[in-house]
């Protein structure tokens, strides 16, 4: 009888601590900072959420996100980071590069995960791929990479090109945009094609200067940088337009929308929702260092056929059968 006692008194003890355990962890509001380039959210912030929903993690019940949005702001990344750190939130979610490096300066013991970046080994974010080591894992784009398949489509769509213009915004000295040129370097010779390397400019001379210069060159394509595709979209439209140009970018969303003629590059809706497991699982006590980072797992291909028409291009059929989305 006293035995019977014991194991039922064992017994509630032991049911009692789970619901507690279980009860404290339901309980806590976490916090996660979302420094962002943009000014304010699009559709991959809404899926970033929306993954986030999917796996229990409901803003307002328990967790809440404290967002920094850019904008023009850029040289203020560095103090927007120091001040997510300051607010002492659980996680910090970083867009870029630039905003990821920020993040690891201004804390080593929050977790960080990226979004995106360009190369997190050679940037310096992680030891590697596979083991991250230290507060940073997410997503790795590998633009150079990126690039270079891009270059392989533009052969493709166009076998008679032979001089392609890369054309980047103002700084052509970065890591990131030597990385990418020196891959297409490095593809181009085996297509017959002269890469042309160009940068757009500070000011609306500069800028004139460049396109002028484009046009004596007298290139078949232009592959431009995503950055410098957002930021001087109307000007690089008029002058392909005027010029009979095609443009290509990794920032296929801006193609859809534009003139651009293709546009390839990874899924960022994909991106940001694996990027919100990473969170989930940090939350539920994974340690950064112990999570690989991911490369894409899936990529878009944009066919722009009204740009095709307007500039007398055929786009080969092999081409149209892989493009996930055709402007028509």
């Amino acid at each position: 009888m006293i035995r019977k006692v014991i194991i039922c008194l064992l017994t509630a003890a032991l049911l009692s601590t789970v619901p507690l355990a279980e009860a404290q962890q339901v309980g806590k509001m976490y916090r996660i900072g979302y420094l962002h380039f943009r000014a304010g959210p699009i559709a991959t912030d809404d899926a970033f959420r929306q993954a986030l929903r999917d796996l229990g993690w409901i803003e307002g019940q328990n967790i809440a996100i404290e967002y920094r949005w850019v904008g023009k702001k850029r040289d203020r990344i560095p103090a927007m980071a120091e001040e997510l750190v300051r607010r002492k939130v659980d996680l910090i979610v970083t867009a870029t590069r630039s905003m990821a490096l920020a993040a690891k300066n201004a804390t080593t013991t929050i977790p960080i995960v990226m979004l995106t970046t360009s190369d997190a080994v050679k940037e310096g974010l992680v030891a590697s791929l596979a083991r991250p080591g230290g507060n940073v894992t997410g997503m790795s784009a590998q633009y150079a990479e990126v690039h270079a398949k891009l270059l392989e489509l533009l052969h493709e769509t166009m076998p008679n090109v032979t001089r392609v213009v890369f054309l980047a915004g103002t700084r052509t000295t970065s890591q990131v945009y030597m990385r990418t040129l020196r891959a297409l370097e490095g593809t181009a010779p085996g297509l017959g094609i002269t890469i042309i390397q160009r940068a757009m400019g500070r000011n609306h001379q500069e800028i004139e200067k460049t396109l002028e210069a484009i046009a004596k060159k007298r290139a078949g394509a232009i592959i431009v940088v995503g950055s410098a595709y957002s930021r001087h979209r109307r000007r690089i439209d008029r002058f392909a337009a005027k010029n009979h140009v095609p443009v290509f970018s990794a920032n296929w969303p801006l193609v859809e929308k534009h003139f651009g003629l293709l546009g390839y590059g990874p899924d960022w809706v994909d991106m940001y929702r694996r990027a919100a497991r990473y969170v989930d699982k940090i939350l539920k006590g994974a340690k950064p260092a112990d999570l690989p980072v991911q490369r894409p797992a899936k990529f878009t291909l944009i066919v722009n056929l009204k740009t095709a028409k307007q500039l007398g291009i055929t786009i080969p059929r092999e081409v149209l059968y892989r493009a996930d989305k055709v402007i028509r």
